[in-house]
């Protein structure tokens, strides 16, 4: 096994909203390997954006951990608390690409000076050097005619262009961490895909270990090596890809993969999930999937289920897991998921064919 760079045990984080504490992330422990691709996956409000923001101290000001550690190369990040302590790591160490660039880009600089800046902020560099390399990155991350788009400003970029902009933004910190935070869902599919292919592309240049965040199942079978499925605030299930794509072991896992649109056949009703996430406002008692979830035992409603272990590389947190519980199938449209994702294949490249 490659070696552990970030370790997360027992983190929990809570919000002061109104003068009351919100619990929003639960007891959750996860390790990041070196030079993989985790992928952390769940429906809006299940936490995970929450949860990749204490790596790099970002929660917002009503934000605190509760309890837990956050340890990266012996440090634990859950003891910094003032802006200085982060200097060296948030930028450096772990940087960040969000899902709208321009909440990353000012629109008062032009795209070449907030590139520069950061060559010079974390690398010391002369501003002659700084501007050179900062072209050097806009050709590694495909803008054309760079050295004329140097002085550009990012209103003058399509959505897709700044994407890769923000991406050599985190190229010129040099991170050993790099954090994506959704960051092909505002762009059309075309886009999308080569936004993948590229941040693939330059992790094998550069090394360096990749966490994606994500609510598309689709995304994740293309990048991640191991998943860690979240909702309600907790690590429901955690695996490699193989492990959760094709031996999914909790009811929230079945209900993503069952909605795949790629799945869906013409002689099939479209599989949704019903109900809502859990509000985080009012307690959560039992598993926060019960309500939602067409599997639930009377337990389920009453007790939180523990963490159960499958495999060497494969947990889930589910009641029916245990040993007392009955035996039951998963849903139909994912027992055979691999011969279902290659039909699918062949019906794209068909339509494509035709549409030609």
């Amino acid at each position: 096994m490659p070696n552990v760079i970030l370790s997360v045990k027992n983190l929990s984080v809570g919000f002061v909203s109104h003068e009351r504490k919100v619990h929003i992330i639960r007891d959750v422990s996860v390790d990041v390997y070196e030079g993989e691709t985790l992928a952390i996956v769940g429906e809006s409000g299940s936490g995970k954006s929450v949860f990749t923001k204490t790596f790099t101290g970002m929660l917002d000001a009503n934000g605190y951990i509760e309890n837990g550690s956050i340890m990266f190369h012996g440090k634990d990040l859950t003891k910094l608390n003032k802006p200085e302590q982060w200097k060296g790591i948030r930028g450096k160490q772990i940087a960040m690409i969000f899902q709208d660039p321009m909440t990353s880009l000012n629109p008062l600089f032009s795209i070449g000076y907030q590139i520069s800046e950061v060559l010079i902020l974390h690398h010391g560099l002369s501003k002659a050097d700084a501007k050179a390399e900062a072209i050097k990155l806009l050709k590694k991350v495909r803008i054309p005619d760079a050295e004329q788009r140097y002085d550009d400003y990012p209103f003058q970029y399509s959505g897709g262009m700044r994407q890769r902009v923000v991406i050599a933004i985190a190229l010129a910190c040099r991170p050993e961490i790099l954090i994506c935070d959704e960051p092909t869902t505002a762009l059309d599919v075309t886009v999308q895909a080569q936004i993948i292919a590229l941040i693939k592309e330059l992790q094998a240049e550069y090394k360096w270990t990749t966490i994606f965040i994500t609510h598309d199942l689709g995304v994740v079978a293309n990048v991640a090596d191991r998943v860690a499925v979240m909702y309600g605030g907790q690590v429901v299930e955690y695996g490699t890809a193989e492990d959760i794509f094709y031996e999914p072991a909790h009811p929230y896992t079945w209900a993503l993969l069952s909605s795949l649109p790629q799945l869906g056949s013409k002689n099939e009703p479209l599989t949704f999930i019903k109900g809502n996430p859990p509000s985080f406002v009012s307690e959560i008692v039992g598993d926060a999937f019960a309500i939602r979830n067409d599997y639930a035992m009377r337990i389920d409603f009453l007790q939180d289920p523990p963490l159960f272990k499958i495999s060497e590389t494969h947990y889930a947190k589910t009641w029916l897991l245990d040993p007392h519980a009955p035996k039951v199938e998963k849903p139909l449209i994912i027992q055979n998921l691999r011969a279902r994702m290659k039909i699918a294949a062949r019906e794209l490249q068909r339509e494509v064919g035709e549409g030609e």
